[in-house]
């Protein structure tokens, strides 16, 4: 009985410690679709495994408002405990990231981290008429009161410092780990996951309007991954890599219609063009971007075929770095398309498209070297003559042919006609 006794008690304690687990996801660079996504399958995770809580180890520079309210909305509608740490060491909790903060259950942060600067980025461009100024500001009035009144709600939620927090939107300032736990923005500070849950034991947090008191201590700390489906997503949103998709959907098609049949290029730049389309449509960009790279490939195109002495192609070079530069908005993705992949892309493009012109414009004025139109001005020789006509030698083949003049056995023929399987000659001038 005692021993059936030990083996219940023995069961029962292992799978209470199977039960005690934290699920951890990384989100890491700057806040995008992929991560909202990635977000809601780590919570859907957690509850599935009955996780204590979902431990977020974030390092951003910002990114997306569309994104960043998405995961804002699955944290504060968790029914599992969120905590989000900044982490490791050196990382960062910038812009987007301050608010994820202050939606978070619980706000952590490593030493040597910061945060803030949470002024949200105008999606205007800036003009010099005073009528655009005018409407600019009052856009961006809009946009930061808006901030304010977001980020002011999320503190008052969690009861963090809002005085703060509004700061961040109106001045963007920034705190390190140690300001912002004195200043009372972040709960507390840990070095590792494995310290901050043995910190947040037995403290409460608020969880759906309800004080409930975190039981994290030795936790088994699982790490979630993310799916294909969600790499993808990441892979193609960056600014880099749908930059690159657009340019290779760009040349496949131009090199397919260059030359027709040729299947390869036109299958690639289709797979390419609606990769890149899709991205396009998760990531804002700017549309004068977008025209001016392909305005300035229609001037690089158009130097080979309009004696431009070279200002169509400068001309082209210098709308498609500029439009490269212009078709993301670094400030607001967190990252934009790199500068040397844009100069080399601009060189690239410049001798491409010289280059494949080129070939085209010699294609179509070449010499034709096949089919009946090439034997037209072809040299021959008699090789016997009857009163049939001729027999000639053309092209290592007999052929029949006839002449207007007089032509004897081994005489040099050049070839002016072709009528069926019968060639008209006419003596070569000596």
């Amino acid at each position: 009985m005692k021993r059936a006794l030990l083996l219940i008690l023995l069961l029962f304690a292992s799978l209470s410690a199977i039960s005690s687990v934290v699920i951890k996801v990384e989100i890491k660079g700057a806040i995008g679709p992929a991560h909202s996504l990635l977000l809601q399958d780590a919570l859907k995770e957690a509850r599935k495994r009955h996780a204590k809580a979902l431990l977020i180890e974030l390092d951003t520079p910002g990114g997306l408002s569309s994104s960043m309210r998405d995961m804002i909305q699955s944290i504060t509608n968790s029914p599992i405990p969120v905590i989000t740490h900044v982490a490791p060491r050196g990382a960062r909790a910038a812009s987007a990231g301050t608010y994820l903060l202050y939606a978070s259950h619980v706000a952590a942060m490593s030493p040597g981290t910061n945060l803030g600067a949470a002024t949200p980025i105008s999606l205007m461009p800036p003009s010099a008429e005073k009528e655009s100024n005018a409407t600019e500001t009052t856009a961006e009035k809009k946009a930061i009161n808006d901030a304010t009144a977001y980020i002011t709600s999320l503190a008052q939620m969690n009861e963090r410092n809002a005085t703060w927090a509004v700061n961040a939107v109106e001045s963007a300032e920034s705190l390190s780990a140690q300001d912002a736990l004195r200043l009372g923005v972040i709960d507390l500070i840990a070095d590792g996951a494995i310290p901050l849950l043995e910190k947040l034991e037995d403290r409460t947090v608020i969880l759906l309007g309800k004080r409930v008191q975190l039981h994290v201590a030795g936790s088994t700390v699982i790490p979630f991954e993310a799916d294909w489906k969600i790499r993808f997503l990441s892979t193609v949103t960056d600014p880099n890599i749908a930059y690159l998709l657009l340019l290779i959907a760009i040349y496949g098609i131009f090199f397919e219609m260059m030359n027709p049949g040729a299947v390869f290029p036109g299958v690639v730049g289709a797979i390419a063009g609606v990769i890149a389309l899709f991205a396009l449509n998760m990531l804002p960009f700017s549309y004068a971007g977008l025209l001016l790279i392909l305005l300035g490939i229609a001037f690089m195109v158009a130097e080979v075929f309009v004696a431009g002495f070279g200002v169509l192609g400068i001309g082209g070079v210098v709308a498609f770095v500029f439009g490269s530069l212009l078709l993301f908005d670094a400030d607001m993705l967190g990252s934009g398309v790199s500068l040397p992949l844009v100069i080399a892309f601009s060189i690239l493009s410049l001798g491409f498209f010289i280059l494949v012109a080129n070939l085209y414009v010699r294609s179509r004025s070449a010499k034709v070297v096949t089919g009946a139109e090439e034997m037209i001005g072809a040299d021959a020789e008699v090789v016997k003559s009857d009163q049939g006509g001729y027999h000639v030698l053309c092209h290592g083949e007999i052929w029949h042919a006839e002449s207007n003049s007089e032509l004897t056995v081994g005489q040099k023929v050049q070839v002016i006609e072709l009528h069926g399987l019968i060639l008209k000659v006419k003596p070569q001038k000596e």
